[in-house]
């Protein structure tokens, strides 16, 4: 077999992405050695980052496929070894490109990656279902999209992706999201904790700690959108955020009644304390469509939460601010959310036509489709004097 038959088998090789990092194999020195014998059939080795790495058989699916394209190839036998200590050194070195470690990259006066944080001024108002399924919807949009869940004590996220099972593999001290089927990368303390039903009982300091981790032990490549799911409140998580991510815009979540509204307010005001920008207000829960009125007829939706509280906090949160927070979505009373969110299917992807799915796809759109404005963003310039 001739040198441009091997050229092929490389060039086909390089569309073959690790499914974790998300970078061309042959771009991470994965492929340890193609060799090829008179038949046509094609030996390749390639290099795991770790022993037992959870997406092996999806590694071996995509180079038996990408292999078996090339002309000439008549089989392909794949043999998976394990990097050694020094080979994963070099592939963390190409990871973090350089930077220091424990720099934070969302953190940086040239990061492109929008970060939004969804708050709640208390829990049960569905946060984090808005937070999955935004995800998705700019996923389906075709941004990158991470997601973090920042809520360290609640941590649901895993769970409603149908994750909660999976751990992250670690290359040395540097820790890869869980990709999921949507291609949105997930991290969470639930997946780094020992076992699924283990308390997470930190104060203050250990919490920051983990924040800290998550942002910036986490290999989350070049993403468009990174989202982090925050716990309800004004504490140390929200706190934390707002210092070592002060450009990061803040989406307030509230349901209509107005006990939950009050307390909306005052995180959308804790955010602003921080110097990020609230962007806008989502209620959740807004309205149950009347299951007895026909599609032919007006809707008649049942307030079962009141009504306005979405309104009354985007309206408060402009006028204290001096500057517009729209209502970005109403999100109707559906059962098809909870159980998307129960059985890890996110309504967004398993009902898209459904009165919440659509509401949260329309608010992804219009997110997906807005610029990022200079206002907040730290944009690391020095003043100085000049005589």
């Amino acid at each position: 077999m001739n040198t441009p038959v091997l050229e092929q088998i490389q060039a086909a090789l390089a569309t073959v992405n690790d499914p974790e990092i998300k970078r061309p194999i042959t771009e991470l020195g994965m492929v340890e050695s193609v060799d090829i014998d008179d038949t046509g059939m094609v030996a390749v080795r390639v290099l795991l980052t770790v022993a037992g790495c959870p997406l092996k058989d999806t590694i071996t699916r995509d180079v038996t496929a990408a292999v078996s394209t090339v002309p000439g190839v008549t089989a392909v036998d794949l043999d998976l070894g394990v990097m050694t200590a020094e080979q994963r050194a070099g592939l963390k070195e190409i990871l973090s490109g350089g930077q220091a470690q424990r720099e934070i990259p969302f953190g940086r006066p040239d990061s492109l990656t929008k970060v939004y944080a969804i708050a709640s001024g208390k829990g049960g108002v569905g946060k984090s279902s808005v937070t999955v399924n935004l995800a998705l919807g700019l996923a389906a949009e075709g941004l990158k999209v991470g997601v973090i869940d920042a809520d360290i004590y609640g941590h649901s996220i895993p769970a409603m992706f149908g994750i909660a099972d999976t751990r992250p593999t670690q290359v040395d001290d540097l820790i890869m999201p869980v990709p999921t089927a949507s291609g949105v990368s997930v991290i969470s303390i639930g997946m780094l904790k020992p076992r699924r039903d283990q308390v997470v009982a930190w104060r203050g300091p250990m919490l920051d700690r983990a924040l800290v981790q998550m942002l910036a032990d986490v290999y989350w490549g070049d993403l468009d959108a990174l989202l982090l799911d925050l716990p309800p409140g004004t504490g140390d998580v929200a706190i934390s955020l707002g210092q070592h991510l002060p450009s990061a815009e803040v989406i307030v979540v509230t349901t209509p009644q107005e006990a939950a509204a009050e307390v909306a307010e005052r995180a959308g005001t804790m955010a602003s304390m921080m110097h990020q920008r609230v962007i806008g207000v989502v209620e959740n829960m807004s309205y149950l469509a009347c299951p007895h009125c026909t599609p032919e007829g007006k809707e008649h939706r049942l307030e079962i939460f009141g009504s306005g509280g979405g309104a009354r906090v985007a309206k408060t949160l402009s006028q204290r601010f001096g500057y517009d927070v729209p209502v970005l979505a109403d999100v109707p009373l559906d059962i098809s959310l909870r159980e998307g969110g129960d059985a890890g299917k996110p309504v967004v992807e398993s009902d898209p036509t459904s009165p919440a799915a659509l509401a949260l796809r329309a608010m992804a759109r219009d997110l997906a489709g807005r610029g990022r404005g200079l206002a907040g963003m730290q944009l690391g310039l020095t003043p100085s004097s000049k005589f």
